[in-house]
């Protein structure tokens, strides 16, 4: 009896599976658009972020036979003849297909002087191709005699590298292998890093303090005052991150609007350097990023029934002890979820602290943008983005194990 029952049901299942496979089908095929350019747009440009960031062919593939040929060598005094006509074959080859400044600029990012050395070099063998090579190199470069040269030489024989997440995050290999810290001004990376998450922090906890507030107040507010308070919330979000930004240089400026009302006021009896200032950059921030913090507060706030703040002060609990331990804590999603995501965007500027904030006040992002359109060091940028996105995770995987995947709500 038992076992023609389990068999009915199992036919049941069988059958309402098969039942719902084309509906299913049709879901997936509706979502295939979604899925397609999410992976175009999202997937692919970070794989080849995480691709480029260890990526490293100029070395192997501008002198193969010469890093094949180190590959044996000792790195305890300079190579023999044999290496050194390697090296200069391949160099008339290269100043042939023009690849020479190519090869100089990748090894010039580990040992200074690199490029214009390189680039000499492939000229010199080129007028004149004759041997020994090992005197030639050494007579034109006293450098071509350092092992320490030829080390970094080697160490770039193989396709991929971690110089680039290393001195990303402030660490150099030594000559026989180990790692350590860059020293002296070179080491400043980490400190970027750092500036940015204090400039984001900053950012967060002034648009937390200025926006619960005001998303309060748009709760209880009536009607027609809510709408039209709501109408300059969303108002900069009509407006380009550049305009907004530029307004912001006009009245940061030191004949700007801000000073003058100061001024008038009697606050200051000096104009105050508001522009190219940490103080400047954060409340631009905090006056584009404030829209992000407030809707999801917003929204969670009025989810909230207004009974709840009334029976609390009819059992006999003040205004702020009833605001502040029955209505807040059901506030928690909305502020985990604003702050979370004003926190992420912050990370990633790169226009307002560009323009409103000084040398000091510069985030990743301007080292990214630096490092691409200027040094044109792929590389290096690309391993900036890959600490920045490790970071921006790891944060929000943190909130989500401190604060619960169920207090994460953004509506």
């Amino acid at each position: 009896m038992h076992d023609v029952a389990r068999q009915e049901r199992s036919a049941i299942r069988k059958a309402v599976k098969q039942a719902e496979r084309p509906s299913q089908r049709r879901a997936f095929l509706l979502a295939v658009p979604l899925l397609a350019f999410l992976i175009l747009a999202f997937v692919m440009p970070i794989a080849l972020l995480l691709f480029t960031s260890v990526t490293n062919p100029e070395t192997k593939s501008v002198i193969p036979n010469t890093v094949a040929l180190l590959q044996s060598w000792d790195g305890k005094a300079a190579p023999g003849e044999e290496i050194y006509a390697a090296l200069a074959d391949e160099l008339r080859t290269a100043q042939a297909n023009r690849t020479a400044a190519m090869l100089g600029k990748r090894l010039n990012y580990e040992l200074p002087g690199m490029r214009s050395r390189v680039v000499a070099t492939a000229r010199a063998v080129t007028t004149d191709p004759h041997a020994p090579y090992r005197e030639k190199f050494i007579g034109l470069d006293p450098a071509w005699g350092d092992p320490a040269l030829w080390q970094v030489i080697k160490r770039n024989g193989s396709s991929l590298t971690p110089y680039y997440l290393m001195t990303a995050v402030d660490l150099e290999k030594t000559p026989d292998g180990a790692i350590q810290k860059v020293k002296g001004d070179q080491a400043i990376f980490i400190g970027i890093l750092g500036r940015t998450l204090f400039i984001a922090a900053l950012v967060t906890l002034a648009t937390l303090l200025l926006g619960y507030p005001v998303a309060y107040v748009l709760t209880i507010a009536p009607a027609a005052v809510a709408s039209i308070m709501m109408l300059m919330v969303l108002l900069p979000l009509w407006t380009s991150l550049l305009v907004r930004t530029t307004a912001w240089v006009v009245l940061l400026q030191s004949d700007g609007i801000i000073n003058d009302i100061l001024m008038g006021l009697g606050l200051i009896a000096h104009k105050a350097q508001l522009i190219f200032t940490r103080l400047g950059t954060v409340i631009a921030m905090t006056h584009i990023q404030l829209p992000f913090t407030i809707l999801p507060i917003y929204s969670v706030m009025r989810s909230i029934p207004p009974t709840h703040l009334r029976a609390a002060r009819s059992l006999g609990a003040s205004p702020f002890s009833a605001f502040w331990r029955v209505y807040a804590p059901q506030t928690l999603p909305g502020v985990v979820a604003g702050s979370l995501i004003t926190f992420i965007l912050s990370l990633g500027y790169y226009i307002t602290p560009a323009l409103v904030g000084g040398p000091g006040d510069q985030m990743v992002s301007n080292f990214i943008s630096f490092f691409i359109n200027r040094d044109l060091n792929w590389g290096l940028a690309s391993a900036l983005g890959v600490v920045l996105l490790t970071v921006t995770l790891s944060i929000y995987f943190l909130f989500l194990r401190l604060v619960g995947a169920d207090k994460l709500k953004l509506g």
